[in-house]
Protein backbone atom coordinates (compact mmCIF):
# COMPACT_ATOMS: atom_id res chain seq x y z
CA UNK A 1 0.00 0.00 0.00
CA UNK A 2 1.18 3.06 -0.80
CA UNK A 3 0.35 6.49 0.59
CA UNK A 4 0.90 9.84 -1.11
CA UNK A 5 1.47 13.14 0.96
CA UNK A 6 -2.29 14.36 0.99
CA UNK A 7 -3.41 11.16 2.46
CA UNK A 8 -4.50 9.23 -1.04
CA UNK A 9 -4.03 5.54 -0.72
CA UNK A 10 -2.70 3.46 -4.14
CA UNK A 11 -3.45 -0.12 -3.46
CA UNK A 12 -0.42 -2.03 -5.59
CA UNK A 13 -0.27 -5.48 -6.18
CA UNK A 14 2.08 -7.47 -9.07
CA UNK A 15 -0.42 -9.94 -9.25
CA UNK A 16 -3.16 -8.05 -10.31
CA UNK A 17 -3.94 -6.85 -13.72
CA UNK A 18 -5.65 -3.51 -12.84
CA UNK A 19 -7.42 -1.87 -16.44
CA UNK A 20 -5.66 1.22 -17.35
CA UNK A 21 -8.97 2.79 -17.07
CA UNK A 22 -8.73 1.83 -13.46
CA UNK A 23 -5.39 3.32 -13.43
CA UNK A 24 -6.23 6.52 -14.69
CA UNK A 25 -9.47 6.80 -12.50
CA UNK A 26 -6.94 6.53 -9.48
CA UNK A 27 -4.75 9.06 -10.64
CA UNK A 28 -7.58 11.46 -11.25
CA UNK A 29 -8.71 10.86 -7.54
CA UNK A 30 -5.28 11.66 -6.31
CA UNK A 31 -5.60 15.22 -8.62
CA UNK A 32 -8.62 15.93 -7.64
CA UNK A 33 -8.06 15.83 -4.03
CA UNK A 34 -4.73 17.65 -4.12
CA UNK A 35 -6.64 20.28 -6.48
CA UNK A 36 -9.66 20.51 -4.02
CA UNK A 37 -7.84 20.62 -1.23
CA UNK A 38 -10.08 23.17 1.30
CA UNK A 39 -6.77 25.59 1.85
CA UNK A 40 -6.42 26.45 -1.19
CA UNK A 41 -10.06 26.63 -2.30
CA UNK A 42 -9.87 30.31 -2.02
CA UNK A 43 -6.98 30.92 -3.82
CA UNK A 44 -8.27 28.54 -6.79
CA UNK A 45 -11.41 30.44 -6.36
CA UNK A 46 -9.35 33.88 -7.35
CA UNK A 47 -7.57 32.32 -9.86
CA UNK A 48 -11.31 30.92 -11.63
CA UNK A 49 -12.48 34.64 -11.11
CA UNK A 50 -9.40 36.32 -12.40
CA UNK A 51 -10.22 34.68 -15.69
CA UNK A 52 -13.87 35.39 -16.00
CA UNK A 53 -12.38 39.22 -15.43
CA UNK A 54 -10.23 39.53 -17.53
CA UNK A 55 -12.29 37.93 -20.31
CA UNK A 56 -15.17 40.14 -19.04
CA UNK A 57 -12.89 43.60 -19.74
CA UNK A 58 -11.92 42.23 -22.91
CA UNK A 59 -7.81 41.76 -21.64
CA UNK A 60 -8.00 38.13 -23.23
CA UNK A 61 -10.49 36.49 -25.52
CA UNK A 62 -10.18 32.39 -26.12
CA UNK A 63 -6.38 32.89 -25.51
CA UNK A 64 -4.44 34.40 -22.70
CA UNK A 65 -3.65 33.00 -19.46
CA UNK A 66 -3.27 33.86 -15.72
CA UNK A 67 -1.31 31.87 -13.07
CA UNK A 68 -0.57 32.22 -9.48
CA UNK A 69 2.14 30.65 -7.65
CA UNK A 70 1.17 28.19 -4.89
CA UNK A 71 1.68 29.48 -1.49
CA UNK A 72 2.21 26.06 0.09
CA UNK A 73 4.57 25.16 -2.12
CA UNK A 74 5.88 28.05 -4.07
CA UNK A 75 7.97 25.74 -6.25
CA UNK A 76 4.78 25.05 -8.01
CA UNK A 77 1.97 27.40 -9.73
CA UNK A 78 -1.77 26.81 -10.75
CA UNK A 79 -2.13 27.69 -14.24
CA UNK A 80 -5.47 26.45 -16.38
CA UNK A 81 -5.42 23.65 -19.10
CA UNK A 82 -5.88 24.72 -22.44
CA UNK A 83 -9.32 26.00 -22.28
CA UNK A 84 -10.58 29.87 -22.97
CA UNK A 85 -10.45 31.81 -19.52
CA UNK A 86 -14.13 32.78 -19.67
CA UNK A 87 -14.65 29.08 -19.73
CA UNK A 88 -12.39 27.69 -16.34
CA UNK A 89 -15.12 27.14 -13.74
CA UNK A 90 -13.21 24.89 -11.45
CA UNK A 91 -10.32 23.03 -9.84
CA UNK A 92 -10.97 20.50 -12.71
CA UNK A 93 -9.91 23.23 -15.18
CA UNK A 94 -6.43 23.73 -13.63
CA UNK A 95 -2.70 22.06 -13.11
CA UNK A 96 -0.78 22.61 -11.12
CA UNK A 97 2.64 23.23 -13.04
CA UNK A 98 6.72 22.79 -11.47
CA UNK A 99 8.23 26.34 -11.62
CA UNK A 100 11.63 24.66 -12.58
CA UNK A 101 10.80 23.24 -15.74
CA UNK A 102 7.04 24.10 -16.31
CA UNK A 103 6.23 20.32 -16.21
CA UNK A 104 2.77 19.15 -14.62
CA UNK A 105 3.46 18.20 -10.80
CA UNK A 106 0.59 15.15 -12.03
CA UNK A 107 0.67 14.19 -15.47
CA UNK A 108 -3.12 12.96 -15.89
CA UNK A 109 -2.79 13.51 -20.37
CA UNK A 110 -4.51 16.81 -19.78
CA UNK A 111 -3.74 19.29 -22.67
CA UNK A 112 -1.80 22.69 -21.42
CA UNK A 113 -0.13 25.77 -22.81
CA UNK A 114 2.29 25.81 -25.45
CA UNK A 115 3.39 28.46 -23.55
CA UNK A 116 2.80 27.83 -19.90
CA UNK A 117 7.13 28.72 -20.15
CA UNK A 118 6.31 32.69 -19.49
CA UNK A 119 5.09 31.73 -16.37
CA UNK A 120 7.45 29.34 -15.21
CA UNK A 121 10.23 31.46 -16.03
CA UNK A 122 8.85 34.80 -14.56
CA UNK A 123 8.40 32.66 -11.72
CA UNK A 124 11.44 31.45 -11.21
CA UNK A 125 13.72 34.82 -11.84
CA UNK A 126 11.33 36.71 -9.64
CA UNK A 127 10.42 34.90 -6.04
CA UNK A 128 8.29 37.69 -5.15
CA UNK A 129 6.12 37.24 -8.02
CA UNK A 130 2.80 35.62 -7.70
CA UNK A 131 0.82 35.93 -10.18
CA UNK A 132 1.12 36.30 -14.63
CA UNK A 133 -1.17 37.27 -16.61
CA UNK A 134 -0.38 36.75 -20.63
CA UNK A 135 -2.85 38.73 -23.29
CA UNK A 136 -2.54 39.20 -27.16
CA UNK A 137 -5.25 42.36 -26.63
CA UNK A 138 -5.74 44.29 -29.55
CA UNK A 139 -4.92 47.76 -28.35
CA UNK A 140 -2.01 46.68 -27.21
CA UNK A 141 -0.68 45.44 -30.11
CA UNK A 142 -0.02 48.36 -32.59
CA UNK A 143 3.12 48.93 -29.96
CA UNK A 144 4.58 46.18 -30.05
CA UNK A 145 5.10 46.73 -33.69
CA UNK A 146 6.13 50.01 -34.28
CA UNK A 147 8.46 52.56 -33.21
CA UNK A 148 6.06 54.34 -30.82
CA UNK A 149 6.46 53.42 -27.11
CA UNK A 150 3.79 52.64 -24.99
CA UNK A 151 4.14 55.13 -21.88
CA UNK A 152 2.05 55.73 -19.24
CA UNK A 153 -0.36 58.58 -20.24
CA UNK A 154 -2.57 58.99 -16.98
CA UNK A 155 -2.34 58.37 -13.53
CA UNK A 156 -4.13 54.88 -13.62
CA UNK A 157 -1.53 54.32 -16.03
CA UNK A 158 1.56 54.84 -13.73
CA UNK A 159 0.85 50.41 -12.86
CA UNK A 160 3.10 49.90 -15.88
CA UNK A 161 5.74 51.65 -14.67
CA UNK A 162 7.56 54.19 -16.09
CA UNK A 163 8.59 53.05 -19.20
CA UNK A 164 7.82 49.58 -20.69
CA UNK A 165 10.06 47.37 -23.19
CA UNK A 166 9.61 45.17 -26.26
CA UNK A 167 10.65 41.68 -25.90
CA UNK A 168 11.86 41.03 -29.34
CA UNK A 169 11.51 37.03 -29.56
CA UNK A 170 13.64 36.98 -32.73
CA UNK A 171 16.97 37.51 -30.96
CA UNK A 172 16.23 34.46 -29.28
CA UNK A 173 15.08 31.58 -31.59
CA UNK A 174 17.92 28.85 -32.40
CA UNK A 175 18.30 27.41 -35.71
CA UNK A 176 15.76 24.84 -35.17
CA UNK A 177 12.69 26.60 -33.31
CA UNK A 178 9.70 26.69 -34.67
CA UNK A 179 9.64 30.64 -35.26
CA UNK A 180 6.09 31.26 -34.65
CA UNK A 181 6.62 33.89 -31.85
CA UNK A 182 5.08 31.47 -28.98
CA UNK A 183 7.42 31.27 -25.83
CA UNK A 184 7.48 27.49 -26.44
CA UNK A 185 9.95 26.28 -24.11
CA UNK A 186 12.48 26.62 -21.63
CA UNK A 187 14.59 28.63 -22.96
CA UNK A 188 13.05 31.49 -24.64
CA UNK A 189 10.96 31.89 -21.50
CA UNK A 190 14.61 32.51 -20.13
CA UNK A 191 15.16 34.45 -22.55
CA UNK A 192 11.78 36.70 -22.17
CA UNK A 193 11.92 36.66 -18.29
CA UNK A 194 15.48 38.73 -18.54
CA UNK A 195 13.52 41.53 -20.53
CA UNK A 196 11.25 42.14 -17.65
CA UNK A 197 15.31 43.41 -15.32
CA UNK A 198 16.81 46.66 -16.68
CA UNK A 199 19.87 45.92 -19.13
CA UNK A 200 22.70 44.88 -16.97
CA UNK A 201 25.76 47.21 -16.89
CA UNK A 202 29.07 46.03 -17.94
CA UNK A 203 30.17 46.07 -14.55
CA UNK A 204 27.32 43.23 -13.34
CA UNK A 205 28.32 41.30 -16.24
CA UNK A 206 31.67 41.58 -14.99
CA UNK A 207 30.94 40.30 -11.81
CA UNK A 208 28.55 38.09 -12.48
CA UNK A 209 31.35 36.52 -14.85
CA UNK A 210 34.13 36.56 -11.96
CA UNK A 211 31.56 35.61 -9.45
CA UNK A 212 29.20 33.74 -10.75
CA UNK A 213 25.42 34.20 -10.46
CA UNK A 214 24.66 36.39 -7.35
CA UNK A 215 21.72 34.55 -5.07
CA UNK A 216 18.16 36.13 -5.86
CA UNK A 217 16.70 37.89 -2.99
CA UNK A 218 13.47 36.20 -1.80
CA UNK A 219 11.50 39.20 -2.57
CA UNK A 220 12.73 39.96 -6.19
CA UNK A 221 10.88 41.57 -8.03
CA UNK A 222 11.19 42.53 -11.59
CA UNK A 223 11.61 46.10 -12.40
CA UNK A 224 9.70 46.25 -15.32
CA UNK A 225 6.06 44.76 -14.32
CA UNK A 226 5.09 44.73 -17.69
CA UNK A 227 6.69 43.94 -21.26
CA UNK A 228 5.37 43.90 -24.72
CA UNK A 229 6.06 40.96 -27.19
CA UNK A 230 6.84 41.91 -30.62
CA UNK A 231 3.53 41.28 -32.86
CA UNK A 232 2.00 38.81 -29.92
CA UNK A 233 0.88 40.77 -27.15
CA UNK A 234 2.39 41.51 -23.48
CA UNK A 235 2.72 40.16 -20.16
CA UNK A 236 2.08 41.56 -17.02
CA UNK A 237 3.29 40.18 -12.95
CA UNK A 238 2.14 40.96 -9.64
CA UNK A 239 2.92 40.06 -6.34
CA UNK A 240 -0.64 38.70 -6.14
CA UNK A 241 -3.69 37.72 -8.27
CA UNK A 242 -5.63 41.22 -7.77
CA UNK A 243 -1.83 43.15 -8.59
CA UNK A 244 -1.34 41.34 -11.72
CA UNK A 245 -5.34 41.60 -13.05
CA UNK A 246 -4.99 45.46 -12.23
CA UNK A 247 -1.89 46.10 -14.34
CA UNK A 248 -3.19 44.19 -17.26
CA UNK A 249 -6.31 45.85 -17.05
CA UNK A 250 -4.58 49.31 -17.05
CA UNK A 251 -2.01 48.59 -19.35
CA UNK A 252 -4.98 47.89 -21.96
CA UNK A 253 -6.83 51.35 -20.65
CA UNK A 254 -3.29 53.32 -20.97
CA UNK A 255 -3.14 51.82 -24.71
CA UNK A 256 -6.50 53.07 -25.73
CA UNK A 257 -5.82 56.48 -24.12
CA UNK A 258 -2.36 56.75 -25.72
CA UNK A 259 -3.22 55.95 -28.84
CA UNK A 260 -6.12 58.20 -29.25
CA UNK A 261 -4.37 61.01 -27.54
CA UNK A 262 -1.27 60.33 -30.19
CA UNK A 263 -4.75 60.96 -33.11
CA UNK A 264 -5.57 64.07 -31.94
CA UNK A 265 -2.24 65.48 -31.34
CA UNK A 266 -1.40 64.42 -35.06
CA UNK A 267 -5.10 66.23 -36.21
CA UNK A 268 -3.85 68.97 -34.44
CA UNK A 269 -0.89 69.26 -36.72
CA UNK A 270 2.55 69.77 -35.89
CA UNK A 271 2.20 73.41 -34.27
CA UNK A 272 -0.85 74.70 -32.21
CA UNK A 273 -2.29 78.52 -33.08
CA UNK A 274 0.34 79.79 -31.43
CA UNK A 275 3.06 78.53 -33.70
CA UNK A 276 4.37 76.27 -30.93
CA UNK A 277 4.74 72.18 -31.43
CA UNK A 278 3.40 70.54 -28.76
CA UNK A 279 3.40 67.05 -27.43
CA UNK A 280 2.30 64.08 -25.46
CA UNK A 281 3.13 64.55 -22.33
CA UNK A 282 3.57 61.34 -20.52
CA UNK A 283 4.10 60.41 -17.06
CA UNK A 284 7.69 60.68 -15.82
CA UNK A 285 9.43 58.13 -13.84
CA UNK A 286 8.84 59.37 -10.40
CA UNK A 287 5.42 60.71 -11.51
CA UNK A 288 4.31 57.02 -12.83
CA UNK A 289 6.01 55.17 -9.53
CA UNK A 290 4.18 57.81 -6.96
CA UNK A 291 1.08 57.04 -8.90
CA UNK A 292 0.84 53.69 -8.96
CA UNK A 293 2.41 53.42 -4.82
CA UNK A 294 -0.94 56.16 -4.36
CA UNK A 295 -3.19 53.78 -6.54
CA UNK A 296 -2.19 50.71 -4.82
CA UNK A 297 -3.86 51.39 -1.91
CA UNK A 298 -7.39 51.54 -2.96
CA UNK A 299 -6.71 48.98 -5.58
CA UNK A 300 -9.63 46.48 -3.91
CA UNK A 301 -12.12 49.19 -4.74
CA UNK A 302 -11.70 48.03 -8.61
CA UNK A 303 -11.24 44.50 -7.67
CA UNK A 304 -14.33 44.24 -5.77
CA UNK A 305 -16.57 45.93 -8.43
CA UNK A 306 -14.63 43.62 -11.12
CA UNK A 307 -15.70 40.35 -9.06
CA UNK A 308 -19.72 41.66 -8.68
CA UNK A 309 -19.10 42.34 -12.53
CA UNK A 310 -18.67 38.51 -13.29
CA UNK A 311 -21.16 36.76 -10.92
CA UNK A 312 -23.90 39.18 -12.17
CA UNK A 313 -22.91 37.57 -16.32
CA UNK A 314 -24.45 34.39 -16.78
CA UNK A 315 -21.48 33.20 -18.88
CA UNK A 316 -19.05 33.07 -16.15
CA UNK A 317 -19.36 29.89 -13.67
CA UNK A 318 -17.33 28.91 -10.75
CA UNK A 319 -17.84 25.99 -8.49
CA UNK A 320 -15.45 27.52 -5.56
CA UNK A 321 -17.61 30.48 -5.02
CA UNK A 322 -18.75 30.92 -1.85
Amino acid sequence: MVTDDHGAELLLNRDIDFPKSCLILAVTVVISQIMTDSSLHPLLSKLITANHILHYHQVVDAYGHISVRNPSNPSTFFLSGSLAPALVSSPRDLVEYHVEDASPVNDDGRKGYAERFIHSEILKRFPGTNSVVHSHAEPVLPYTVCSVPLRPVFHMGGVMGGSVPVFDIAASYSRNDVQDLLVSNAKLGADFARRFSKTESLTGKLISTTLGAVPVPADAQPEHPTVLMRGHGFTACGVSVEEAVYRAVFTQVNAKVQTAALLLNSAAGPVNAAGVREEIKYLNTKEARDAWASNAKHAERPWKLWCAEVEAAALYTNELRT
